[in-house]
């Protein structure tokens, strides 16, 4: 039982969030300047469109914004074959291994993988030459609906990381129905992108520039970093009837003590992205969990209640007070949560997003934030030209 709530989260239907997006309102591929996207602004149950360049201008002064400042992963990698279409292969995440290690192993690593053409890789090992070595890859079973693959290289001493970064590709979107090109490796990664990790763009990012963020500051807007590695099942539409059925994929987050300190100032809090929010909302359940071995957010552990009732000091104050006991810089935690309508918002005021697909866990989490009026925004967008998904437009949501 999740809570003692009339309306219980899990019954929510997805055939509510199943309105079709025409196929041209996807955009292929990015506008040649960043922050020259339309901006849809919803404040007060109004709508508005302006552009992005113009953010900070909806943005309050002294509020904190926080950016998701994970760098994606050249994480595709193709072995050509003669004759036949090459084998892709996909790296999700490591098997049994922090992300750290797996990247900066400097002979051998194991990954969980998606396979492109898996039928044409029945046995054997897989090459491919990169600038002075060559990548090997070998099949080791199964995991889950996706599969193991052991890399390993020579010469030694070349780490993963500088592998994938030579012979990898972008991990663009799969609705974008095109191979990535030079130019995504620079236009689908946030220009403050610091932590490599993540197998999708935080794409609500992708708008700001250099000058963007010089309005905020002169705004006296702060600015908060928090790291949430993407992972693949961020594509994953919800195909159960009733949004209980749909598993959550967990993602691994990192929150510096400078943001922690940053949000405790009371300050108005903005979202920069999906990602961002989850993180920050997860605050509380792992304030909840601190002693933990390994924190873990399941996903509708927010919907109960009896979790939170276990303490009543400030969440912001207890994660403050343990990292200065454990002299740490930072709390990572593993989080699930599934933010559906129901939801209570501890800490964000305003969310910057982009346009999402229907039938999605993203879809699910803008309803939660601004109500019934997700339909009203989501009709304005089509009737307006907006551009859907990750190289689309951007928009500045404020919670009623």
């Amino acid at each position: 039982k999740t809570g003692s709530r009339l309306n219980d989260p899990q019954k929510t239907r997805i055939e509510n969030y199943s309105d079709e997006l025409p196929e041209e309102r996807i955009a292929r591929y990015p506008l040649e300047k960043r922050d020259s996207s339309k901006l849809l602004v919803y404040k007060d149950g109004k709508i508005s469109e302006d552009i992005f360049s113009h953010i900070a201008e909806y943005i309050p002064e002294n509020s904190v914004v926080i950016f998701n400042d994970t760098k994606v992963i050249q994480a595709r990698i193709l072995f050509e074959r003669e004759g036949s279409k090459p084998i892709e292969i996909f790296c999700l995440d490591p098997h049994n291994k922090p992300l750290e290690t797996a990247l900066n192993a400097k002979e051998q690593c194991t990954w969980v993988c998606m396979i492109g053409n898996l039928r044409k890789w029945r046995s054997g090992i897989l090459d491919k030459d990169f600038k002075n070595g060559t990548l090997h890859a070998e099949l080791k079973g199964n995991a889950g609906d996706n599969y193991l693959v052991e890399f390993s290289w020579e010469p030694d001493g070349i780490t993963f990381s500088e592998i994938l970064e030579s012979i990898g590709e972008t991990p663009i979107p799969p609705y974008l129905k095109r191979n990535a090109e030079e130019s995504d490796r620079t236009r689908y990664q946030t220009i403050y992108a610091e932590h490599e990790g993540s197998v999708a763009a935080p794409t609500a990012g992708l708008h700001f520039t250099d000058e963007v963020l010089e309005k905020l500051r002169q705004k006296n807007i702060e600015i908060g970093k928090v790291t949430l590695h993407v992972g693949a099942g961020t594509f994953k539409p919800v195909k159960s009837e009733l949004i209980g059925q749909h598993t959550m994929h967990s993602e691994f987050v990192t929150i510096p003590a400078r943001t922690i300190d940053l949000l405790t100032e009371n300050r108005n809090i903005v979202c920069v992205g999906t990602t961002s929010l989850r993180t920050i909302e997860s605050i509380p359940y792992i304030a909840a969990k601190i002693f933990d071995l390994e924190i873990r957010i399941d996903q509708w552990e927010p919907y109960n209640d009896q979790l939170l009732s276990k303490t009543d000091q400030n969440p912001l104050k207890i994660i403050q007070n343990h990292l200065k006991m454990t002299r740490n810089d930072h709390i990572s935690a593993q989080t699930g949560i599934m933010i559906v309508p129901g939801f209570k918002f501890k800490y964000t005021n305003i969310l910057v997003t982009n346009f999402h697909q229907p039938n999605s866990t993203l879809l699910l989490l803008v309803s939660a934030f601004v109500g019934n009026d997700w339909q009203k925004i989501y009709d304005f967008a089509l009737k307006n030209d907006f551009r859907f998904l990750s190289y689309g437009d951007s928009s500045i949501l404020c919670r009623n």
